[in-house]
């Protein structure tokens, strides 16, 4: 066929654009089979070996299009587990303060991906040797990222399922491979640290890893909070590898400064802004006092996929064991799960969940006062004290609709794995070595104290 006779030499910015005039070549209908196999710098290569119908372009509002590589990407996108990611919006109960932010762990799932093919062709360019299969694995590993996620993401974190939800997303990928083959397999490596270049886990997993990248551009995008805007593209030309290690040049410190900076403000402006935080206790709260109930005082109110989760306790070994019923009911299990549960429990005789429900489901939120240090036990008596005149509850509900806790936000930790820095003189050091102050690296703790609404305080 005449596509197996030509090398076609594009720059790689540049193959979607290749992509399209391909698929309108009246000649490639003639092709059963279609694609990628060989990468080299300023160079593609395609001979016929996959599905040209596989072969995607999804606009994304974000990166503009993204290109599905491979027929197996393609196939594992089209899965009901990772088509669950749909149904599960990235950034939880977000929405309810930033309206825009009803985007999904599917957006970010495939921008990460996008990304990780950003970073494959930059560091191809630079003259790192990555075979195809590598390529490959390594796009899997970062679009599997999140696929173990719980319903409104971190908010309910081993509450529903009392498992992280990474291991969850090991556990999936290892039995994705049992359908897909041995090259899920080398994904499961490269997401967990265990394949012989190291590079690929940093890129997956890390301080400045295509995740975060992914979700500080894409959260900022869909919440409008500008601040969180992160110069990907530049980030992305400015790496390098060095003995498998993953460097940055050094004329890319102020790009990874303000991506710190970046990482640091959306936190604390967006994923802990007090409202959602009060939002997510709530949530919170609410799967706490179903797990009390006994599995007839919820029947009716939950869905019964949410309910198998709740009338027993669901380890990994459930998972492992390929019960069918576990991945029956983990495939089901989403935000409409939690969603429609929530409504139909604004009905139940409990008078706790029916307070929390109502409230949640209206947008009566509860209140969040944050502090430096932890509040003196005279305040939160008064916050006792006056929820329990408003409300007229006993001290169990008290205890029960009033929590106490502490937040941390840590923009860079120098304990962990730091991102490495190369100097013009060709010597590396870590980061921690360039920063320099005003820009805080280490944990920042807070206190928090979340009560139900209060009424004005009388005037004397």
């Amino acid at each position: 066929m005449w596509l197996e006779q030509i090398d076609f030499v594009v720059r790689p910015q540049n193959f979607n654009l290749i992509h399209k005039l391909i698929l309108h070549n009246p000649l490639v209908n003639r092709i059963e089979v279609f694609e990628v196999v060989k990468r080299i710098p300023n160079r593609l290569y395609f001979p016929n070996l996959c599905s040209m119908n596989k072969m995607k372009l999804i606009n994304d509002p974000v990166y503009g299009l993204i290109h599905i590589r491979t027929a197996l990407i393609f196939d594992i996108i089209e899965h009901p587990l990772f088509q669950r990611l749909r149904r599960i919006k990235q950034t939880g109960l977000t929405h309810l303060v930033y309206p825009g932010a009803q985007h999904t762990r599917f957006h970010h799932a495939l921008g990460a991906m996008h990304l990780m093919g950003m970073a494959i062709d930059e560091l191809r360019i630079k003259q790192t040797e990555i075979s195809s299969i590598e390529e490959e694995a390594a796009l899997i590993a970062v679009l599997l990222h999140d696929i173990g996620h719980s319903p409104y993401s971190h908010a309910l974190e081993r509450l529903i399922i009392e498992e992280d939800h990474e291991e969850i997303g090991k556990v999936i990928i290892a039995h994705l491979a049992t359908q897909f083959g041995p090259q899920l397999l080398l994904a499961l490596d490269m997401f967990t640290g265990k394949y012989h270049r190291p590079f690929f886990h940093q890129l997956i997993s890390g301080q400045l890893d295509l995740d975060r990248l992914d979700y500080l551009s894409r959260d900022s995008f869909y919440t409008g909070v500008a601040e969180g805007v992160v110069g990907h593209d530049r980030i992305l030309r400015m790496l390098r590898v060095i003995d498998d290690q993953l460097v940055v040049e050094e004329k890319g410190i102020y790009s990874i400064e303000k991506f710190l900076v970046a990482r640091r403000i959306m936190y604390w402006q967006v994923y802990l802004h007090k409202t959602v935080l009060a939002a997510e206790l709530m949530a919170q709260a609410i799967i706490k006092t179903l797990k009390q109930l006994s599995p007839a005082e919820r029947k009716g109110y939950v869905t019964s996929e949410l309910a198998y989760f709740l009338d027993q306790k669901i380890s990994l070994a459930h998972f492992t064991s390929n019960d069918a019923d576990t991945w029956f009911n983990f495939q089901n299990l989403d935000d409409v799960s939690v969603d429609y549960s929530l409504k139909q429990l604004q009905h139940h005789p409990n008078a706790v969940l029916k307070f929390l429900t109502t409230n949640l489901i209206g947008r009566t939120l509860h209140k969040v006062i944050w502090s430096d240090t932890q509040l003196p036990d005279t305040a939160l008596q008064n916050i006792r004290k006056r929820c329990k005149d408003q409300y007229h509850w006993s001290d169990e509900m008290l205890d029960q609709l009033i929590w106490t806790g502490t937040e941390i936000n840590s923009m860079y930790l120098k304990e962990e794995v730091e991102i490495q820095i190369l100097n013009k003189s060709g010597e590396i050091k870590p980061l921690s070595t360039y920063v320099q102050q005003p820009l805080q690296l280490g944990p920042n703790k807070k206190y928090y104290v979340c009560h139900p609404k209060l009424g004005l305080l009388p005037t004397s």
